[in-house]
């Protein structure tokens, strides 16, 4: 039976998404027991494939990618049925902890961080602070990972007091190295972070190896406006595009598309996408070979199907902020609550093309909702997303959508509570258009 895409359904799943979710290997792990729950089988990387037609996923670190061949290769569609892809990602610019954090100051015990991504540095001052992470430590067979969400407020980055700059209220510069340095407790000597995450994870102090560890803030998401119209929390860029991605794969996988859905979250974006699971990696571009190899096919069979392929990468998009509404390209206004934005970039910071944007078009019109196009002001520089990038791996036609926000990049944003469930419907009938 297919979702219903309700409002407020959607608008509570995608809290409760994000809320469970501090980094993206977490992230990952919502989406895959999101998946498994509805059917789909994980898949080891080094293990052969099952070669018949299924719904299967695989999580690499802070990626996941999921597919359905049942529709296609089960219907008779052969191993070159095209693919549709949804791609998102999972990371957003956040605080994380260096190799050697610990150290003392002025009586305060303090960590180390680095700057993840480009965060708005000021939105993370004077907020109460988690941690959560990867953990890798010294297990029977080798080394192990463990996943930990501390959920209780542990750190703050201090603000100085407006007694001692004066000037802050009129210019605030921060320096990443001095100023951003969590405080987490009182004493003259560094504290035990390796205890901490030995204590998180459940293993002797020396079995801690190493650690990919962040910071989030523990304020839990929520409805906000007067109408409960809003959606305040962190993370929705990208979290709210994974979150919509697997909704939507879930819906479409029941109506036996002709092609073949695809799901891939990856991380790393926010920093430029280069590495193992990146979006610059060969992970989407293996993938997809290996389900037309699995499902009997050559590779002239698995150019053949990248050939009617069509990707659409999701991303955020920023809405018309009503105090600075100069910002934006005058005739491109965006609002929330008003559906999904097609992205359009003329440098190709965005993938999307005229048949692209058709496409996505065409999926708004299918599901329903209505759509927004945004285009940056020309005096402005254009951010970009994975659209680009997997549209070079692949060769295959991309488009770039998201949807509207405001403060991206902050701890906290803000979305429509309306968008969510708009944002499903399209995607789902992008994976399996009419």
């Amino acid at each position: 039976m297919a979702h219903s895409f309700d409002t407020d359904t959607e608008a509570q799943g995608l809290i409760d998404y994000v809320d469970a979710s501090p980094t993206p290997f977490h992230a990952c792990e919502q989406a895959a027991a999101r998946l498994a729950a509805e059917g789909f089988t994980e898949v080891d990387e080094s293990a052969a494939w099952p070669t018949e037609p299924g719904r299967h996923y695989l999580v690499r670190g802070g990626s996941l990618i999921a597919w359905d061949t049942t529709g296609a290769h089960g219907a008779g569609s052969g191993p070159a049925a095209g693919f549709r892809v949804v791609g998102a990602h999972t990371d957003s610019p956040n605080l994380r902890i260096k190799p050697h954090p610990d150290h003392a100051r002025a009586g305060w015990q303090l960590l180390g961080v680095e700057p993840y991504g480009g965060l708005i540095l000021s939105s993370w001052l004077d907020r109460d602070l988690g941690l959560a992470g990867r953990v890798a430590v010294r297990g029977a067979g080798g080394v192990e990972t463990r996943t930990f969400h501390g959920r209780e407020a542990l750190l703050r980055v201090a603000q100085l007091a407006i007694h001692l700059d004066r000037s802050q209220n009129d210019e605030l510069t921060l320096n990443k190295q001095a100023h951003m340095e969590p405080l987490w407790g009182l004493g003259n000597e560094p504290g035990d972070f390796v205890g901490y995450l030995a204590e998180q994870v459940g293993v002797d102090h020396h079995d801690v190896l190493s650690w990919d560890v962040m910071t989030h803030p523990v304020q839990p998401s929520t409805r906000l406006g007067r109408s409960r119209e809003l959606i305040a929390a962190p993370r929705l860029d990208n979290l709210a595009t994974s979150y919509a991605g697997v909704r939507a794969l879930l819906d479409a996988v029941t109506t036996e598309p002709a092609h073949v859905p695809v799901l891939v979250l990856f991380d790393h974006e926010e920093i430029g996408s280069t590495s193992e699971r990146g979006a610059t990696s060969t992970l989407l571009p293996s993938v997809l070979e290996r389900i037309v190899a699995a499902g009997g096919g050559t590779r002239d069979d698995y150019w053949r199907a990248l050939a009617s392929t069509v990707i659409a990468s999701g991303d955020m998009g920023h809405a018309t902020h009503p105090n600075y509404a100069d910002r934006h390209e005058p005739l491109h206004q965006i609002a929330v609550n008003a559906g999904p934005v097609l992205k359009v970039n003329t440098n190709l910071r965005y993938a999307t093309d005229s048949v692209g944007a058709a496409a996505f078009r065409l999926a708004c019109e299918q599901a329903g909702v209505p759509m927004q196009t945004f285009v940056t002001r020309s005096d402005l520089p254009c951010g970009s997303t994975v659209g680009p990038v997997t549209s070079s791996l692949t060769g295959a036609t991309t488009v770039d959508f998201g949807a509207a926000l405001l403060s991206m990049h902050s701890t906290r944003e803000l979305m429509g509570a309306e968008d969510p469930a708009m944002y499903a419907a399209a995607l789902s009938a992008f994976l399996a258009p009419a």
